[in-house]
């Protein structure tokens, strides 16, 4: 059986019905902040250098979280290749 269901509702009535918290303030400082950062760099190594800074860990968090997906594609590769001998080994 299948089951259907649309909701039609904006995003602050969403985040209302599932409890979440109201971070509109705190992303208007965010984008505030980040936008005058960017103001602020005047050349290609200034906008390098603040994208470093803002991206968590710099290119250390992004390589670690690259390696991550690679290694979750990697055993879901080796999962799929084992539940497939598998079954034809128990259809023989």
């Amino acid at each position: 059986m299948k089951v259907n269901v649309e909701v039609e509702c904006s995003p602050e009535e969403a985040r209302r019905f599932l409890g979440l918290p109201d971070v509109t303030r705190a992303n208007e400082v965010y984008v505030d902040a980040l936008t005058n950062a960017m103001q602020g760099a005047g050349s290609f190594d200034q906008l390098q250098e603040l994208t470093r800074q803002i991206a968590p860990m710099g290119e250390m968090g992004l390589k670690l979280f690259q390696k991550f997906l690679e290694s979750g594609v990697a055993m879901a590769m080796t999962g799929a290749g084992a539940a497939s001998a598998k079954s034809k080994k128990d259809g023989d």
